[in-house]
């Protein structure tokens, strides 16, 4: 059996047969390996689907409770860590981060509050050139929060985004932890994910089931887009690269183990889709935060081009907003976060929508993938038959 004629299971409730649909097209003419969707409406699921295959072998199907690395759609699960302790009024995210992290001052970083952070404008996205980071050395906390609370800014802070796709997860998750006096992954647990029922983890604890882990696969890249990656890493500036290659990830080392266990807040959530819909489910019904707190986490921060990726982009406070893309849907205000390759999570609370969506065959975009677009425009197709 190959990706043309996997079998879809699950279901849709009626008159969202669009997505099934949708869903099954992933397959038959984008590529699909393996993957799982879940939406929900006013906190109801309204559609449950999975299919194809744990690994490129094609040695074991695809089930409900498949676990994924979902890369930066963590992001979005880990900020909202940081905007539960604020609706707790624990952190004040208009303090300076040394508030909470003194060590964070360093380098004439004393000013930067914490919503810069969430906004990806500290102007630390990442570790200057000057000091080479291993993949390894990413699993060591303590080594990466005081590489970042030494490191100065890099660009001015507050004056422009730049996607802190690796930085984001230690800058916010040490914030977190100095307030909350746990790591994120057990506040997110404890605060999150456990009163939840959300099979969603920062990354996986040591007892955790490796077996449950798909098995993720690189983007195949065409000659024409290989040569265009090549050419973009070539030309990219100092802020690019510290960003988002140094070091440089790709998709097969989010299948080692010590990958896996590690605490990569920006990197490595494993979860299902059912729970990252759930999840935004709780969002977009008002149950996970309360109306300010979760009105003051999808604020607009600013329409710009990112000085990290070079694309238009809008950010709150530790989402992406739909903006002009859509990428959430037709409501500019649904909010949510993508990941590499095509995974992604989001809310619209207006329409009582939420999703989640995983997958183990990386496409090449770091955000808004064809499979991903066509199940949510499917999803809000839907919405005037129900």
């Amino acid at each position: 059996m190959d990706s043309a004629t996997a079998t879809v299971h699950g279901q849709c409730a009626p008159g969202f047969e669009p997505v099934r649909e949708a869903f099954a097209a992933n397959f038959r003419d984008r590529g699909e390996l393996g993957a799982a969707f879940t939406a929900t409406r006013h906190g109801e699921v309204v559609v449950d689907l999975w299919g194809g295959w744990t690994g490129p072998d094609r040695a074991r199907p695809w089930r409900p409770d498949t676990l994924v690395n979902v890369w930066s759609t963590t992001k979005g699960l880990t900020a909202l860590c940081a905007h539960k302790l604020a609706d707790a009024g624990e952190l004040d995210l208009d303090a300076p981060v040394a508030k909470y992290w003194p060590e964070f001052a360093a380098g004439g970083k004393a000013g930067i509050p914490v919503r810069w952070l969430l906004s990806h404008r500290s102007g630390v996205p990442g570790i200057g050139l000057d000091r080479p980071v291993r993949v390894e050395e990413l699993y060591d906390w303590d080594l990466m929060t005081s590489l970042l609370a030494a490191q100065e800014p890099l660009y001015e802070p507050g004056s422009a985004g730049g996607y802190h796709a690796l930085a984001f997860g230690w800058l916010v998750g040490e914030v977190v932890r100095r307030v909350a006096g746990q790591g994120v992954r057990e506040f997110f647990a404890e605060q999150i994910a456990g009163p939840l029922g959300a099979d969603f983890s920062i990354g996986l604890g040591p007892d955790a089931d490796l077996d449950r882990c798909a098995t993720l696969v690189d983007p195949v890249l065409t000659e024409e887009m290989a040569e265009a990656l090549a050419t973009a890493f070539a030309n990219a500036g100092p802020v690019a690269l510290a960003a988002m290659a140094n070091p440089r990830v790709e998709g097969h080392d989010a299948n080692e183990p010590a990958w896996r266990h590690a605490v990569l807040p920006a990197l490595n959530g494993h979860g299902t889709a059912h729970a990252i819909a759930t999840i935004y489910g709780a969002l977009a019904t008002g149950a996970l935060l309360s109306a300010p707190a979760l009105a003051r986490a999808r604020a607009s921060q600013g329409k710009e081009v990112d000085l990290v990726v070079g694309l238009p982009n809008e950010w709150a406070l530790g989402f992406y907003l739909g903006s002009d893309a859509r990428g959430f849907g037709p409501n500019p205000a649904a909010f949510g976060h993508d990941g590499l390759g095509g995974s992604s999570g989001g809310a619209d609370p207006e329409n009582g929508i939420s999703f989640g969506y995983t997958l183990n065959r990386l496409g090449p975009l770091i955000r808004d993938d064809p499979r991903k677009m066509a199940l949510v425009h499917a999803l809000y197709e839907s919405l005037p038959n129900v």
